[in-house]
């Protein structure tokens, strides 16, 4: 049953909207990437302090990471905020094609302008309830946390301690449909490899040279022989991030790649890991180059709560979708147009595996509108998202439930131009404020229901049981910027 002031707390997310879709509106211009989110940062937290939260900047010792409190007493409830872009992702709002704004730059194609904008939101108007209501006692925490596009910023701030001291934590992503991310995603390492070899003049001395460019080539044939021996689960993705140069007439003696291994467990992870630094010391062995390992990031997978997604669930049903005028729906029908069939099939597949419902029955949902006219009834699965997110770590530690808002028209593929240009809309902005008030609501409802969070504890220590949580990144590794 749904909290019997949860109109209440709507109105008071709804008085406020203005000034925070401005607020995502700014944080999408300035499209900041990992750890380098330093306005967007002092935006944020500025808001924060002007609207009575106590404020610590710079926690876990990133620059960019904070705590916003109000304490009331009570449970103390966290709300998980994030707000880095993606490069190479330029794109201008409002328009049914792809228009970088700057040629490979920056741009929010993950819609965390939203998620951590909503956060804030939401948090404000629990701050507003409970002063109007200090028999209702909560405390409120909010935590900005950077770098989660290829950063795990969570991660190295649960290794620090940052969230210690809180009974539950509640987040939410946008998306192409609502519903409660009710699965388990995949663990993964992040990792460099850099080849040192010899440089020589190519044609007039070549047998002097040492190639580590040849090394880097030689390491990912071998590494995509490997992927037939992997488990089916596993993901190994990679990106070469330094050639050694552009001059063909050179032996390149620097050379380096980075690599993304994915699996449903961490222990499956480090295993696959061993394997590929086997293969990085062969490709050195076979050029005569030497190879520097050096440890970037990691995360573990997600463990979700039953207990707290079935609240989230009733919110999301509750608070429903946003109305849209038809200057929106125009321009969401022409967005829809550049959804592929295989986007849309992906994402019925998504569905169809967080709900055993049947593809046909999905596909009712959708009616004739660009979006999809139904939340996504709670559901409990044993099923994995082919992602990642260091929302796992936290979950490892404190009772955790996430859920998808929807925020864009059906099918649209995150990482892409579609979101950077949704999220820069008010289709964007009104769904995120239907998110705000989904995670107001569900906090409300564990302030007024602590028993609630009792439970949700005793369902975290029987999912855990028998496996400790150990911090996946070294503790002598740091956060680091893309380069």
């Amino acid at each position: 049953m749904t909290s019997i002031h949860l109109k209440e707390i709507e109105k008071l997310v709804d008085n406020k909207q203005k000034n925070f879709v401005k607020l995502a509106d700014k944080i999408w211009e300035l499209a900041e990437t990992r750890f380098e989110e330093f306005e967007s940062a002092k935006l944020l937290t500025n808001v924060l302090e002007e609207a009575g939260f106590v404020v610590e900047k710079g926690v876990g010792g990133i620059e960019t990471a904070f705590i916003a409190t109000f304490d009331q007493g009570g449970p103390v409830v966290g709300i998980l905020g994030e707000y880095d872009a993606l490069s190479g992702l330029s794109q201008e709002r409002n328009v049914a094609e792809a228009k970088p704004i700057v040629p490979n730059g920056n741009g929010h194609g993950c819609g965390h302008n939203m998620l951590g904008v909503a956060g804030i939101s939401a948090a404000v108007a629990l701050k507003d309830f409970l002063e109007a209501n200090p028999q209702i006692k909560g405390t409120v925490k909010y935590f900005g946390c950077p770098g989660e596009e290829g950063g795990s910023g969570k991660t190295f701030m649960v290794r620090e301690g940052v969230f210690e001291g809180i009974d539950a934590a509640l987040t939410w992503h946008p998306e192409s449909y609502s519903g409660v991310f009710h699965q388990s995603s995949l663990a993964n390492y992040q990792v460099y490899f850099s080849f040192k070899g010899i440089a020589s003049h190519a044609a007039n001395s070549p047998h002097l040279g040492r190639s580590a460019l040849d090394a880097v080539e030689l390491m990912n044939v071998g590494v995509n022989y490997l992927r037939e021996h992997v488990i089916p689960e596993a993901r190994i993705h990679y990106a070469v991030t330094n050639t050694g140069g552009i001059s063909p007439n050179v032996v390149q003696a620097d050379a380096e790649v980075l690599y993304l291994i994915r699996a449903p467990k961490i222990s499956q992870v480090i295993d696959i890991y061993n394997r590929v630094i086997n293969i990085a010391k062969g490709a050195a062995l076979m050029t005569e180059t030497e190879v520097e390992v050096r440890f970037d990031k990691a995360c573990s997978n997600y463990i979700p709560n039953a207990v707290l997604g079935e609240v989230m669930g009733e919110y999301l049903e509750e608070v429903g979708f946003p109305q849209y005028t038809e200057e929106e729906l125009s321009f969401a029908r022409n967005v829809k147009a550049t959804i592929t069939p295989g986007d849309v099939e992906n994402k019925i597949n998504d569905i169809k595996n967080i709900t055993g419902y049947s593809v046909k029955k999905i596909e009712s949902f959708l009616k004739d509108s660009p979006f999809i006219e139904k939340v996504i009834p709670f559901h409990k699965t044993n099923g994995i998202m082919f992602g990642s997110t260091d929302v796992g770590d936290v979950s490892w530690n404190i009772p955790t439930a996430q859920f998808w808002g929807r925020t864009f028209v059906f099918g649209t593929p995150l990482h892409t131009w579609q979101v950077v240009s949704q999220g820069g809309s008010t289709i964007g902005t009104k769904g995120m404020i239907q998110a705000a008030k989904v995670l107001a609501g569900t906090t409300l409802h564990l302030f007024e229901h602590p028993e609630l969070i009792d439970k949700a504890k005793e369902e975290l220590a029987r999912e855990k049981e028998g496996n400790e949580y150990i911090p996946p990144i070294p503790n002598d590794v740091k956060p680091s910027a893309l380069k």
